[in-house]
């Protein structure tokens, strides 16, 4: 079984991880600081120390020859010895690298001569670690003299400094070593340590709850998102997830309810489709039924002579019409499926736009008397239009029959005009029918659709008509503009660009 590592433990660990990288940085430099501040403030003691003894115990005289004489004052010395050994700290007074003015014995450290120029520049030299001691010093069974013990106490590890001493002359005449034991110093270091370790586990504990409450906040927002997701799969498309304007996990949020909403807005569409296409099938087996019927009938009368001798032509022209009528409605969806996956290809000519818009009005003249409806024509003698012949007058054979279905007795007026600026022709074809809604405008280039139901199944249209049109104006890289009143009539306004510019386009 494959272990999951959850999203919670996953960022208490990064979380954790950083804050403990972070302490460890810090620690290591608190402890760095912490040890340089702890020999830097006993440098500083000890150099007052050093200050001390040479203001007090130190006196510098000229002698008659020039010579700087040094005169020690032995009870401040004295003095100052035992309050200083009580904290385990020792000075020696050197006048040079290797002679030692005060104690005869006690403890002694190494100067090379580059250190002894260095104090003669005036430099306070300071030690970390310096090994120091020769004898000690012990008082007699009597206590009345002292004697030097037989053996060199061993050296030991001490921090120091040595403080140059000049006279008038500026001329480097004494030194003052003060040191002590570096145990004394670790001892300091190490309370001090104790104390940054404490309060670094103090800190760690403190780092570990903030990332578990860190985790468990981004990972509570998360989980909002995949119960939505989960919600959103299951076909629930009215989920929206609260967010703020904060960071990235709310701006997921925002995607994630955009995407949401345009999967409710597909669903929606995939909806308003297929009850479409089940209407269109519903409309086109009504529409193939009937004729198919008739043909039949007839066929069939014909064929036992149940046709009397003087309806037989009438009844041949019927089933003409009615096979006219099927090969329209297949060529229909035909020609929508092929303008719509682009196998259409368009043959542009220039031609006169008025003579054939008017051949296409006489064409449709009969309809239009049935309607009891009548054409108008606003235009020049000749007008042109760049265009592919067969489609432009299948556009408008499309338009101008979908005016006379929807107005009786009324007028069909056709407006066609050169838009020089443009550089291209615009026509308008306006009805005085029974217009539209704004819903059934904003749905008249879908397949499929019919504005008006009632007319549905009267007139034998499939309802590709107009969805065939704005196709076809798309690939004429034209523009098409409808405008409707109910009561009042309905206006298409088409534009088709010249030559050149569709040309340009489409490349």
């Amino acid at each position: 079984m494959k272990f999951k590592f959850k999203l919670l433990y996953q960022q208490m660990a990064i979380f954790f991880t950083m804050i403990v990288c972070f302490l460890a940085i810090v620690g290591v430099l608190l402890f760095h600081l912490t040890k340089e501040n702890v020999y830097q403030d006993a440098w500083t003691r000890m150099e007052g120390y050093a200050q001390s003894i040479r203001d007090n115990a130190l006196k510098l005289t000229t002698d008659s020859q020039g010579k700087t004489q040094i005169t020690l004052d032995a009870e401040v010395l004295h003095d100052s010895e035992m309050i200083l050994k009580n904290n385990d700290v020792h000075f020696t007074i050197y006048v040079s690298p290797d002679q030692v003015l005060y104690p005869q014995y006690g403890f002694k450290s190494t100067i090379s001569k580059n250190d002894w120029k260095a104090l003669q520049s005036g430099k306070i030299l300071k030690r970390r670690d310096d090994l120091a001691g020769k004898g000690r010093l012990f008082k007699d069974d009597h206590g009345s003299h002292p004697k030097v013990h037989s053996r060199f106490m061993p050296k030991q590890r001490m921090t120091d400094i040595f403080m140059p001493c000049f006279d008038v002359n500026g001329q480097l005449v004494a030194v003052i070593s003060v040191a002590s034991a570096v145990s004394n110093i670790h001892n300091d270091f190490r309370k001090v340590q104790q104390n940054l370790i404490v309060a670094l586990m103090i800190c760690t504990v403190l780092g570990f709850i903030i990332s578990y409450l860190i985790a468990r906040y981004i990972t509570k927002r998360i989980k909002k998102m995949q119960a939505a997701t989960r919600q959103v799969a299951e076909g629930n498309f009215d989920v929206q997830i609260q967010h703020g304007n904060q960071d990235e996990l709310d701006e997921l949020a925002i995607d994630l309810n955009q995407m949401v909403g345009s999967l409710k807005k597909s669903s929606e569409e995939i909806q308003r489709q297929e009850q479409r296409r089940k209407e269109f099938f519903a409309n086109a087996a009504h529409e193939m039924r009937t004729p198919l019927t008739t043909i039949n009938g007839l066929l069939e009368g014909l064929k036992y002579d149940a046709i009397p001798e003087n309806k037989k032509d009438e009844s041949i022209d019927l089933m003409r019409d009615e096979t006219k009528r099927l090969i329209r409605l297949v060529n229909d969806n035909l020609d929508y499926e092929r303008i719509r996956s682009g196998s259409m290809q368009l043959n542009l000519t220039k031609f006169n736009a008025t003579e054939a818009l008017n051949k296409i009005m006489r064409q449709l003249t009969p309809k239009a008397d049935e309607a009891h409806d009548h054409f108008e024509m606003q235009t020049q003698e000749d007008i042109p239009v760049c265009a592919d012949y067969d489609r432009f007058t299948q556009i408008f054979y499309n338009i101008i029959q979908n005016a006379i279905q929807f107005t009786t007795d009324g007028t069909i007026k056709v407006v066609v005009k050169r838009r020089e600026k443009q550089t291209g022709t615009e026509i308008k074809v306006s009805d005085t029918g029974i217009g539209m809604s704004q819903e059934q405008l904003d749905n008249i280039w879908e397949r499929y659709y019919k504005a008006d139901q009632s007319r549905a199944r009267t007139k034998g249209e499939s309802g590709l008509g107009l969805a065939i049109v704005h196709q076809l104006i798309q690939q004429h890289k034209g523009k098409i503009k409808v405008t409707s009143t109910e009561g009042k009539g309905t206006t298409f306004t088409l534009f088709f660009p010249d030559r050149e510019i569709a040309t340009a386009k489409k490349k």
